[in-house]
């Protein structure tokens, strides 16, 4: 999230794509009626079902799953061929005036530099065009310039139009043009919109290039940064943000530094791959936050390794796992399953065992047969959880999931309970960057333990055996600072303290070195002050100032709210700073007024930025830095040559299509997706399964674990499992509702109650009928008998986005008949 929760009050426009908040976030929600209410607010939803978001919805308009960024692209077309975006804001806080090189091109759905026996673009096509001095790069202030990133993307997004965008995306035109002309309403300093999503945008083989665009749109409008603005993500669960800063995927170490490869030697050849070099030294100059990299890294290996990390040797990076592949989650399954990983310099024996911590893996991946299959080929597996999941007794798995029989699987198990969230402490840190300190209800049953205590044991058990026996480099278990007052069972206090940060030295301000700003063991006032001589530790620089000298700032619980914007300050503690909105430069204009004086995110006050907090040097005088201070160029990308598959962003079908793409049919889907080829991964065909499906959650379902509840409470709520069908496909396959049905795609089939439903709208693509139904994630095999039910995973795809490789839940091939 850009901005948060309660800024979605101060939004004239909200724009609801790739969620239904209202159904996932009913708590969260509560913000857009407030801006309903008390701010007149218009609510536009775009989503192939009328949901329960639709239903407060001022403009509803549906979509064919898979679609959105065909739609998005048609709203920067409306937006730019009726002058409906902010110029000055485009001109100053966008990189619109770059000129882009003559290499870069775009033809027939692909981009300039795509290796096709490889899959790969070759990014270096897309720089930027050098101007006349070195390190200087050319820019038209007057957008006119045909080379331009304005220019460029005009001529884009040119094909996009209400006719086009109702072809692809089956939206009727009319539909389209009023959500274009509520959304655009917004492309001014008087007035501010915002756009949320969740899992809707994220789970497809395009999924980061339908956020890009939104972003796009939103640079245009001149939302970002802005109050009641931004592009806000909703998280599926309580701490998922938590987890995703804290290194919650294998590419990124905590506060998104990169993990290491093997190719990077020492800490110098590390910095030179990661820190991305200023681009911007004109007027504005890229303040390129990255430079302080060096600071983030040292301070998290001192976190990590205490006093073995010295400048002699590094500070430790050798000992710092490195990765050689891709361990995403389909690889890895992919390698339990062939048994080999493909790794830098050839294959390998895959892995012989798997630890699995609060996940569900049989529940949660792709294509459910290959799960269970991966899973039958290990030696050992760990299972840490409240309850007895599906992955736990996959070996249990019904005969249609086709796994081997038990007493052919070598797969010991270990079921390790675990505390549940009301029965143990910590910070949750929400989808607004908040967090937010929780306190322990009760303790947990029987044996279960907390998270941090299993977690112990395991490590001090580990590293005690590479003490008694060696091994390969065994420095990585044995120099790990583990110097918690209960090694056993760390206090979440002592632990937080750690990630916040503190200094090993004095620190010295390092505009006056006689001035000492922290002294030896205090705690840090943020990442500001973090040192990369390893005189400071610090877990997640990003988290930094989360506990301070004056205590535990995630647990204030102060409501003032001096700005009347809903920032509360003096509330729990928001990543980075304790700012609640990003980039809130962007909020003023070149002289540093804001755009709307009613709603300021922060202003310049002749000696320093005041509001929120700022995100640029307080002190900085407008016209000094970049908005964007995290970015090379200091302005945000309408054009980013960085991701994998384009620097726009380009409508391309699911990797199971239900047409040809109508722009470009020879290029269909994303040319740069990834998907497997092993014999438990098959791709359906529209021939085979004309129907497209996607999947959803209900509020009533807390993911995989409501089904537990043996008292049946809960489950009452929604009691089965059901196939949400449209009257008109209903109607053609003879199905009534309540009926049992079978649902195939070219990976299994499940069955379950029929809901014949208003709610999926017959829509027409390129002039023909296309149908959707869906169903919710919830159920499976384990759990209370009464309340078992297929996997929803059973029927999707190991295919996914090449940008995070997310696998592609949300538009796959089906075929629908009666049981």
């Amino acid at each position: 999230m850009t901005n948060g929760w309660v800024d979605i009050k101060n939004a004239d426009v909200i724009l609801a794509m790739g969620g239904n908040p209202a159904e996932n976030h009913p708590v969260g929600f509560k913000w857009f009626m407030e801006a309903k209410r008390n701010g007149s607010a218009k609510l536009c939803v775009v989503d192939p079902r009328f949901t329960r978001t639709a239903a407060v919805a001022d403009v509803y308009a549906p979509i064919r799953a898979g679609s959105d960024i065909a739609f998005l692209l048609g709203l920067i077309r409306y937006a730019i061929e009726n002058n409906r975006y902010h110029d000055d804001y485009v001109k100053i806080h966008t990189n619109a005036p770059y000129v882009i090189g003559e290499k870069f091109d775009f033809n027939d759905g692909l981009f300039s530099g795509f290796d096709e026996g490889k899959g790969e673009y070759d990014k270096a096509l897309w720089g930027y065009e050098a101007g006349a001095k070195g390190g200087v790069y050319k820019v038209d202030p007057t957008l006119e310039d045909p080379r331009c990133v304005f220019q460029l993307l005009r001529k884009h997004v040119s094909r996009y139009t209400p006719e086009v965008v109702e072809q692809v995306c089956g939206t009727p035109k009319d539909k389209f043009v009023k959500v274009a002309e509520v959304v655009t309403s917004t492309g001014n300093a008087a007035r501010v919109g915002t756009i949320t999503y969740a899992l809707g945008w994220t789970q497809h083989s395009t999924g980061v290039q339908m956020i890009r665009a939104a972003a796009m749109l939103q640079l245009l409008l001149g939302n970002v940064g802005r109050p009641g603005g931004g592009v806000n993500a909703f998280r599926g669960h309580s701490n998922i943000q938590g987890a995703t800063d804290t290194a919650g995927t294998f590419e990124i170490l905590p506060g998104y530094l990169k993990t290491p490869t093997g190719q990077l030697a020492n800490l110098k050849e590390y910095y030179e791959n990661a820190v991305p070099t200023t681009l911007n030294k004109q007027a504005w100059a890229s303040m390129n936050y990255w430079v302080n990299y060096p600071k983030f890294m040292v301070s998290l290996l001192k976190a990590q390794y205490g006093n073995a990390a010295t400048k002699d040797n590094d500070f430790g990076y050798q000992w710092l796992p490195k990765v050689d592949g891709n361990y995403s989650w389909m690889y890895i399954f992919d390698d339990m399953y062939r048994g080999k990983v493909t790794r830098v310099g050839g294959e390998e024996p895959g892995p012989e065992g798997l630890i699995t911590f609060g996940m569900n893996p049989v529940g949660l991946g792709p294509n459910s047969k290959k799960m269970v299959a991966a899973l039958s080929k290990q030696k050992w597996m760990v299972v840490v959880e409240n309850v007895e999941t599906e992955t736990a007794i996959f070996w249990k798995a019904p005969k249609e999931y086709e796994g081997p029989e038990p007493s052919q699987i070598p797969t010991e198990v270990f079921l390790l309970p675990a505390a549940d969230f009301a029965e143990k402490d910590g910070t949750f840190t929400n989808s607004a960057r908040w967090l937010q300190w929780k306190w322990k209800a009760l303790d947990p049953p029987g044996q279960a333990k907390a998270d941090q205590e299993i977690l112990a044991r395991i490590f001090l058990a580990v590293r005690d055996l590479y003490q008694k026996e060696g091994g390969a480099l065994p420095e990585q278990l044995t120099n790990v600072s583990w110097s918690y007052t209960n090694p056993a069972d760390p206090d979440l206090g002592e632990v937080l303290k750690e990630m916040s940060g503190k200094a090993l030295a004095d620190v010295h301000d390092p505009n006056d070195k006689t001035k000492v700003v922290k002294t030896a063991g205090q705690q840090l006032d943020g990442f500001g002050q973090l040192m990369d001589d390893g005189t400071t530790l610090c877990g997640n620089w990003l988290h930094s100032g989360v506990y301070t000298e004056a205590g535990n700032n995630a647990q204030r619980r102060n409501n003032a709210d001096p700005t009347g914007l809903g920032m509360f300050h003096d509330w729990a503690f928001s990543w980075p700073a304790n700012r609640r909105i990003m980039y809130n430069r962007a909020s003023a204009d070149a002289n540093g007024k804001p755009w709307d004086p009613k709603r300021p995110g922060i202003q310049w006050n002749g000696q320093k930025w005041v509001g929120d907090v700022p995100d640029m040097k307080p002190d900085a005088p407008p016209g000094t830095y970049g908005a964007f201070i995290m970015l090379p160029e200091g302005v945000g990308r309408l054009f980013s040559p960085t991701l994998n598959d384009g620097p726009f962003p380009e409508h391309y079908e699911a990797v199971e299509a239900p047409i040809a793409n109508p722009l470009h049919p020879n290029v269909t889907s994303n040319p740069a997706f990834k998907k497997f080829t092993s014999d438990k991964d098959a791709y359906g065909t529209k021939e085979e399964f004309p129907i497209v499906c996607t999947t959803y959650r209900l509020t009533e379902h807390f993911h995989y674990w409501t089904q537990h509840q043996h008292d049946g409470r809960l489950n009452e709520l929604q009691p089965g499992f059901f196939i949400e069908i449209p009257e008109g496909l209903a109607k053609e396959k003879g199905i009534e509702n309540g009926s049992q049905v079978k649902v195939t795609s070219k990976r299994g089939q499940i069955q379950g109650m029929a809901m014949v439903t208003k709610r999926l709208y017959p829509l027409k693509v390129e002039g023909k009928e296309m149908w959707q139904i869906g169903f919710p994630i919830h159920w499976g095999f384990a759990g209370d008998p009464g309340h078992t039910g297929p996997l929803a995973n059973m029927l999707t795809p190991s295919a996914g986005d090449p940008n995070t490789w997310t696998p592609e839940y949300k538009a796959f091939l089906v075929k629908l008949e009666k049981a």
